[in-house]
């Protein structure tokens, strides 16, 4: 399969749009995100305008988000990243004691998986962690049901940190926390 991987651009809202409505989709999107289909379909443009814009090289700096494109322009998966410092507002999960990206958001397209655009997806976002300055380790989580992604986790050389936080709006649900640290990646 062939495609590129490359960073949103800041008027890409409709194309991001419709990959994170296709995600929500997904049979196990109740245990990749922390959104529901209806709640995204409901937000009006000027979100996804800004929610793009902020993604974008060209944006604020703190988020990047990075797709896989294939050669007819169509977006084969995604994955975001969130640039976390330890004086930063809790996103989600324990606060950050050191620099830290965190990646969220990742989805492949059911016709695009066991083609590599996951790996690749992951390889760009984690190089681009290591270019922020300060970042001292990457860290994720994954609901402790979603033996499919803790594999590739895993795979790609992430473990588990040990902490474990409750699946917002799910009592009894944890998410696991996964992290790389530079000594790891290579």
């Amino acid at each position: 399969m062939t495609y590129a991987i490359r960073t949103v651009l800041a008027d890409e809202w409709e194309k991001a749009r419709e990959l994170r409505l296709a995600a929500l989709l997904d049979p196990v999107a109740h245990l990749a995100f922390l959104e529901a289909h209806e709640d995204a379909v409901a937000r009006p443009d000027d979100f996804w305008r800004e929610r793009t814009a902020a993604a974008a090289a060209t944006g604020e700096g703190r988020v990047r988000q990075f797709v896989a494109e294939a050669p007819d322009g169509r977006w084969l998966g995604t994955v975001t990243v969130l640039v976390e410092r330890p004086s930063d507002e809790v996103r989600f999960g324990e606060p950050a004691k050191v620099d830290q990206t965190h990646l969220v958001g990742v989805y492949v397209r059911p016709e695009a998986r066991g083609g590599g655009v996951v790996d690749a997806l992951f390889r760009a976002a984690v190089e681009w962690s290591w270019t922020v300055d300060g970042v001292r380790r990457v860290r994720l989580y994954v609901h402790e049901e979603n033996a499919r992604a803790a594999a590739f986790y895993r795979r790609f050389g992430f473990v588990p940190s040990g902490e474990r936080v409750p699946m917002p709006g799910d009592t009894g649900a944890y998410e696991d926390e996964y992290e790389l640290l530079p000594a790891v990646w290579t």
